[in-house]
């Protein structure tokens, strides 16, 4: 799959429902010594102005499904934040 069909996609954590953002809004962590994709970094929107406040760290083993129009990922009731 290119990085191009997966930027309209919305990213969904499947332990509590919430819509974290859309990948075309994200970085990608890139492991430099294999050029695997280890990471996803969406700006955390919270808010009425929905202003960035961070960072979300996806890891890319959190992954559950990519669908046609959404990506399933599992967080669990900590996820790791990367403040930047």
């Amino acid at each position: 799959m290119r990085m191009s069909e997966l930027g309209g996609k919305e990213l969904i954590d499947l332990s509590t429902g919430e819509r974290l953002g859309m990948i075309h809004e994200a970085d990608l962590v890139v492991d430099p010594e294999d050029g695997a994709i280890a990471a996803i970094l969406l700006p955390e929107r919270r808010g009425f102005w929905r202003k960035a406040r961070g960072e979300i760290a996806i890891p890319w083993a959190a992954i559950r499904t990519i669908g046609p129009e959404m990506v399933i990922v599992e967080l669990g009731p900590a996820r790791a934040r990367a403040y930047g």
